[in-house]
């Protein structure tokens, strides 16, 4: 392939102003979405019990929510789960006493034969899990970055640490728009999309270091973004054929795979696609910015350093 003629039709760097503002936007919108709406937090995080009522036959949500209102109780959320729908998993938001769990056991117990499982988090854990779940998410964030460094140089590791925090905070005004639950799985799938979010921009980042290699000498931004647009080019159609393959199986994981993983694999699905556009159009074109401005500091460093030496050469008497 002609990457030269595809460099002069596809100008990536020319934009970078418009994904900048708009990535902005959006995030500022959505910060303040977080702030306002909030998050749907599951009781992973918060406190409550789960009860998993367990049918032989395949039931419905109507039917498992109608014998919770003949027994006064109204779960927070209702969900179906297993192969045929035959588990209703209901959600209270808060801690049930112990003869309000034992009331509703014996219960569905007549209704189906069968005796609920229950499962409670209570403040203190969900607290914890809470804190562990942004510890994880911090120290994945600090690892890439020491490694992208060691690796590459420290620009590369700023820039992809702004690319890894715009893909989860993506994620997070998504989750907040649609109110869909926040829950272990979510952090399963956030984490997931920091590694892969990190190897698509490390491809991009080796090319650019590799086309780098090749010039003389990079004299200021007209070099630089001439070296990020052509490795753009040149990992542009491996990004978008690794991204379809991979958005292939997490968007059918969403659609077949039931209730319990649609948190998971609607996660995976938007962190993919903001992965693969900030790998292109934030995490490259910060390192862009970064790099013209080191250039022209040691430009100007290397400008005061010969005024320096000129104006002590002057200074020096010379000897007749």
């Amino acid at each position: 392939m002609n990457f030269e003629h595809w460099n002069t039709r596809l100008d990536f760097v020319k934009h970078r102003k418009k994904f900048f503002i708009a990535s902005a936007s959006t995030l500022l919108a959505g910060i303040i979405l977080l702030m306002t709406v909030g998050l749907n937090l599951g009781i992973d995080f918060t406190s409550g019990t789960t009860i998993d009522i367990l049918a032989d036959e395949p039931v419905t949500e109507q039917e498992v929510m109608a014998e919770f209102e003949n027994i006064g109780y109204i779960p927070d959320d209702l969900t179906l789960a297993g192969d045929t729908n035959e588990i209703g998993r209901a959600q209270f938001i808060g801690d049930l006493s112990q003869e309000e769990t034992l009331s509703i056991q014996a219960h569905f117990m007549d209704v189906y034969g069968n005796e609920p499982t229950v499962s409670t988090v209570t403040p203190i854990v969900g607290e914890e899990l809470a804190r562990n779940a942004v510890i994880s998410v911090l120290i994945a964030s600090v690892g890439i970055i020491i490694y992208v460094t060691f690796r590459f140089e420290l620009l590369y590791g700023i820039s992809a640490i702004v690319a890894l925090f715009h893909d989860a905070l993506l994620i997070l005004v998504i989750f907040s728009i649609l109110q869909m639950e926040v829950n272990i799985p979510f952090i399963a799938a956030v984490l997931t999309i920091v590694g892969y979010s990190i190897n698509d921009t490390i491809v991009t980042f080796d090319r650019i270091r590799e086309n780098m290699s090749y010039e003389k000498k990079l004299k200021g931004f007209e070099d630089v973004a001439r070296v990020v647009n052509k490795s753009l080019v040149q990992t542009l159609a491996r990004s978008i054929n690794t991204v379809l393959t991979v958005l292939f199986a997490a968007g059918a994981l969403f659609i077949f795979g039931g209730e319990g993983l649609r948190t998971f694999s609607l996660a995976l699905v938007v962190g993919l696609l903001a992965g693969t556009y900030s790998s292109l159009f934030i995490a490259a074109q910060v390192f862009l910015e970064l790099k013209t401005r080191q250039i022209k500091k040691r430009h100007e460093k290397r400008i005061k350093e010969l005024q320096e030496e000129q104006e002590e050469q002057e200074a020096t008497p010379t000897n007749g």
